[in-house]
């Protein structure tokens, strides 16, 4: 497998429909959205997604949630010292960062794409402490328009511990997004793609994958189907460095608002102002 010897720029147009894309726990996790009305959908949240996405295609991932894990580890140590080569180098007083980053990007396909810090305790050694940094970099999806966010009342109509009084008048809410479109915009860099050894292969799963951003992802915030990825826009540049930055890239994604009041998909047309020498591939969600 080659190591990536071109930048890549992509974009992700996605809507959302009566779901919570994004919980702010400290908002009483309503949807995230910013000072000017807009919502938001964090870069942990999209990086968490494209993670389950790549271990539902049967990759190794590191930073595996507890609810999908497909290992019976229980911690990221755990993982790490599940990895002979790695538990020797936990163990090590001795042990070498980079040969520890060279082993952990080539057993994990998340830490060669988004990097990871590995800070662990000594355990009779003298523990770690390793910053890798990953070549992919994802935005924070953002609203086109302002989003309205609903908020109901919710019961249930059972106790959870026996002889407890409250019953059905337990009171509880949640809240949801009726609808908006979110772009958000990335990049993978060849320059840190060298260094963890992300290859062409990786760039063409890491696309597959936000192509089906959404699938195996339903939850109660988020019904079937009330999440939905419609576009994706991936450039390939020709050189390492490529021809255009990153920013002028993803200004060349623009968009017409076909309703007075738009709030779906089919109320925005979207365009790529041509920049010469950089080709785009559109894929349709599926």
């Amino acid at each position: 497998m080659s190591t990536l010897d071109h930048k890549i720029d992509f974009a992700v147009v996605l809507s959302v429909t009566k779901a919570n894309p994004n919980g702010d726990p400290l908002n009483g996790n309503r949807p995230r959205q910013n000072y000017d009305g807009y919502g938001e959908i964090s870069d942990v949240a999209l990086k968490r997604k494209i993670r389950n996405r790549l271990q539902d295609m049967g990759e190794s991932i590191f930073v595996q949630s507890n609810d999908r894990k497909t290992d019976s580890y229980g911690s990221l140590r755990e993982r790490a010292d599940a990895n002979a080569e790695l538990e020797k180098i936990l163990k090590s007083k001795s042990g070498s960062s980079d040969e520890f980053s060279s082993i952990a990007c080539r057993e994990w396909l998340d830490v060669r794409s988004f990097g990871q810090v590995f800070a662990f305790k000594a355990d009779k050694g003298a523990g770690v402490s390793v910053g890798i940094r990953g070549p992919v970099s994802i935005h924070t999806a953002t609203s086109i328009d302002p989003i309205d966010i609903s908020s109901m009342q919710i019961t249930k109509s059972v106790n959870s511990e026996p002889g407890a009084s409250r019953g059905s008048d337990t009171m509880g809410m949640k809240h949801r997004v009726d609808s908006g479109v979110y772009i958000f915009f990335g990049s993978i860099n060849t320059q840190l793609a060298e260094k963890t050894g992300f290859t062409n292969e990786d760039a063409e799963k890491f696309k597959n994958a936000l192509v089906t951003l959404f699938e195996n992802d339903a939850s109660s915030a988020r019904p079937e189907g009330s999440m939905e990825v419609h576009k994706v826009y991936w450039w390939e540049h020709n050189s390492k460095l490529g021809q255009y930055s990153s920013a002028k890239v993803h200004r060349s994604l623009s968009f017409e608002r076909l309703a007075e009041e738009p709030n779906a998909f089919e109320d925005y047309e979207f365009f790529i102002q041509p920049l010469e020498g950089l080709k785009v591939e559109i894929i349709n969600g599926l």
